[in-house]
């Protein structure tokens, strides 16, 4: 099992970084107290590897629970753990600036007694913690994109285990599905729902692909979908997105689009991106 620790100052990123984290397919806790990081391992520890991945926040939030923060990290690594610590650091008078624009309150600010007080004393409580960490991230000019990037950068195996291509299924008479980010109609398609042989059956069912693989506008449309994928999955994966989904819809969701939608996440797989298909619909009115 793997154990990440995020901390660092408030206001640096940490509520970012840990949507980033959780993308990456860590189970995640915020705002622990660092206490009881140990016995939350433990738990964890005895799901039988369905958690392998852990990632907890541990901050100023915790008051004077959080200066015992490294002594579990070292009571952690001491039964043969893997534990990584990430620290977000990021300069003061850009963290005083988050704050007033965003106007949120800075959990140091009633003991420090001003903002620019609340972020020194911050600074001055975790710095033997920074001065452990394994990775240290300055946010003061990254972007949400960027801060994304680095981390993907530092904890992803790869670029393609970080994102995923969902292929979703569906029948329009159902709705279109809000999540998709690009939606293509092949109702144009002959439809084998009017083939009485092939009417209770679905896109799963090899007479059913064959049918609809075997229009030549079929192997047509699928080939220039391939172009046009193939062409856009990169940028999208440029920009930072952890998902695309991709929705195939006919007009009830069981036959065109299913084999489609089957076809297409087999060329995502065959290139070695994560991949995962879904019928929506496929079992509807049954």
């Amino acid at each position: 099992m793997e154990l990440l620790v995020i901390t660092g100052l408030s206001g640096a990123g940490k509520s970012q970084a840990v949507r980033v984290i959780e993308d990456m397919g860590y189970y995640c806790i915020d705002n622990i107290p660092p206490a009881l990081i140990g016995r939350f391992f433990e738990v964890c520890a005895q799901t039988d590897g369905k958690l392998r991945k852990v990632a907890v926040v541990a901050d100023a939030r915790s008051g004077d629970f959080f200066y015992k923060l490294l002594e579990e990290v070292e009571s952690i690594k001491a039964t043969g753990v893997d534990v990584k610590i990430l620290f977000l650091d990021c300069a003061d008078e850009v963290l005083v600036r988050r704050y007033k624009e965003t106007r949120r309150r800075h959990p140091l600010l009633d003991v420090a007694g001003s903002l620019e007080k609340a972020v020194a004393a911050d600074r001055l409580i975790l710095k033997p913690v920074k001065e452990q960490a394994n990775y240290v991230i300055d946010t003061t000019l990254l972007s949400i994109t960027q801060l994304k990037q680095r981390i993907i950068d530092i904890f992803a195996d790869s670029a393609s285990s970080f994102f995923q291509i969902d292929t979703l299924s569906f029948g329009f008479k159902y709705g279109i599905p809000v999540e998709a980010d690009l939606v293509f109609d092949v109702r144009f398609l002959p439809n084998p729902f009017y083939i009485p042989e092939l009417k209770h059956q679905t896109g799963l069912d090899q007479p059913v692909y064959d049918y609809v693989f075997g229009q030549k506008e079929t192997g047509l449309y699928v080939q220039k979908l391939f172009d046009l994928l193939d062409f856009s999955v990169p940028y999208y994966k440029n920009e930072g997105k952890s998902q695309l989904v991709i929705g195939i819809g006919c007009t009830g969701g069981k036959h065109r689009s299913v084999a489609i939608a089957e076809t297409l996440n087999r060329h995502f797989a065959d290139q070695g991106l994560k991949a995962k298909v879904t019928h929506r619909d496929i079992l509807k009115d049954r």
